[in-house]
């Protein structure tokens, strides 16, 4: 699973009310004919792939995210958890050694030491501010994203954990992973993951061809990959996940491939792979992209369909929209007992009652609502110099809020939904989400979907459409047509 909030080239969330949008642009030559590339029974699919929904990694998702939400409010919430509730940490570093043209994260250059060290001394007041806020203290979820949080060394991860061990009950964590740039893993970095006990890593590759590479402005032979796997191996670190992206610039499907291909000769545990969104509105660099060389709809479409192939013939069980995990790793075993959460990393295993964000645009969930960080470093700062949670949005959610989101995950988790029985479990009224029918028909006769009843089956053909399918129960949507990605 990917560890970052807002992945790398996948724009989950906005920034305050920035909209999103990931419209394909013309296609690269020398790609299959749309004909080719399109299920029969999905003869509408070129139009369903551009249209525009959220990735459903909350509900309310981002975009509806205010500034009602307060850092009182947000303590209030963090207050009233039980001593015994299970929390989730998710702690962001917004620094890379350089900016990917591709990149859609909340990330900056950091070319010295003192934004890093600046920036580590108020994590560490942040982390004192939000344990002074909450009774809970047992961590079962932690994870590191950005950026590159590795950028951090060993030493200046090492007193963030120390920290982190003196506030929280960090003894029954299941789960404690990293996001990683392979261009920057040494001996000495994966030694230090495991000294503070890290158990997962997560390295962005994207692609494995060179001309894709040079288009993404991001340069990292196989080689430089593979050695990094062995190094957090030999430093005891057996979990590894891969990041894989498609509908990049130059990106044929024979470099999707290939790139499957390569990344699975790694046996990583568990492999994501993700459609670039091309926001050059919201990320400015990404105008380094020439929009001309990015694959159409259709190509998006194969290309996300054969990488889909060659990780089920290496032995991966699909996981959800783009997740694929070796049949014994811990996601594998959530989907097949009905488990499956997603969340702002993704698709996870990780069923803690509250997550708490650090540092900046970080994004925290409790029962009663989301919270996001200041995403500026500098206000984010200031906020956490005069001893508050630096919270400046966020959406309280009410008992509609919580049906929908539980029929939008369920959906998303395992194409399939029984929303009258939900809806009659949850809120006493099997018809409290009929409202969704007339859309969840039109997706029916396209061929997305069946639906019976109040129950709703994606159709193998549907599946990567999906999101289309979670848009029917989503009121906040219909409300305000907010640019989102594309579909596909």
């Amino acid at each position: 699973m990917p560890i970052n909030a807002a992945m790398c080239g996948v724009v989950q969330t906005a920034p305050m009310n920035a909209p999103l949008s990931a419209a394909p642009a013309q296609p690269v030559p020398a790609q299959p004919a749309a004909a080719q590339l399109v299920p029969a029974q999905l003869a509408a699919s070129l139009v369903l792939a551009e249209k525009s929904v959220p990735r459903y990694t909350s509900y309310p998702t981002a975009p509806h995210f205010h500034a009602g939400v307060t850092p009182q409010l947000a303590s209030g919430w963090l207050a009233a958890l039980p001593a015994d509730a299970r929390l989730s940490l998710y702690l962001h570093v917004p620094y890379c050694k350089a900016i990917c043209n591709y990149c859609g994260c909340n990330t900056k250059a950091a070319l010295r030491d003192a934004p890093l060290d600046a920036y580590v001394a108020t994590l560490l007041k942040e982390i004192d501010i939000a344990a002074n806020a909450t009774q809970a203290r047992r961590v079962s979820f932690i994870h590191w994203g950005g950026g590159t949080p590795s950028l951090l060394g060993p030493d200046r991860l090492a007193q963030l954990w120390a920290t982190l061990g003196a506030r929280f009950d960090l003894s029954h964590v299941d789960e404690h992973a990293i996001e990683l740039d392979p261009r920057t893993v040494d001996k000495p970095l994966a030694d230090g993951l495991a000294a503070i006990g890290v158990n997962r890593v997560s390295f962005g590759v994207q692609d494995l061809n060179a001309h894709v590479q040079q288009a993404i402005g991001r340069v990292q032979p196989f080689e430089i990959v593979e050695r990094a796997v062995q190094l957090v191996r030999a430093a005891g670190i057996s979990a590894v996940n891969l990041d894989l992206m498609y509908g990049l610039p130059e990106q044929s499907m024979d470099d999707v491939e290939r790139t499957a291909h390569l990344a699975a000769s790694l046996d990583p545990s568990r492999l994501a792979i993700f459609g670039y969104a091309h926001v050059p509105w919201f990320k400015s660099h990404q105008r380094l992209i020439d929009v001309a060389a990015l694959p159409g709809a259709a190509a998006r479409i194969a290309q996300a369909a054969a990488a889909r192939s060659v990780l089920a013939r290496e032995g991966y069980r699909a996981i959800g929209l783009d997740h694929f995990a070796r049949e014994t790793d811990a996601l594998s075993l959530a989907a097949r007992a009905g488990l499956l959460r997603r969340n702002f990393q993704g698709y996870v295993n990780d069923d803690a009652d509250a997550l708490i964000g650090l540092g900046a645009s970080s994004i925290g969930q409790t029962p009663h609502g989301f919270t996001q960080n200041a995403p500026d470093v500098a206000g984010w700062r200031r906020m956490v110099e005069t001893g508050e949670l630096p919270v400046v949005r966020g959406v309280a959610i009410n008992d509609d809020d919580r049906l929908r989101a539980a029929a939008i995950e369920r959906l998303m988790c395992d194409f399939a939904l029984d929303f009258g029985a939900l809806s009659q479990r949850m809120a006493g009224n099997e018809a409290a989400l009929d409202d969704a029918i007339a859309l969840l028909d039109d997706l029916d006769r396209d061929g997305v979907l069946v639906r019976a009843g109040r129950t709703v089956r994606i159709t193998p053909a549907g599946e990567p459409f999906v999101r289309l399918a979670a848009a029917a129960f989503d009121t906040y949507l219909r409300r305000d047509a907010a640019r989102h990605s594309a579909a596909v």
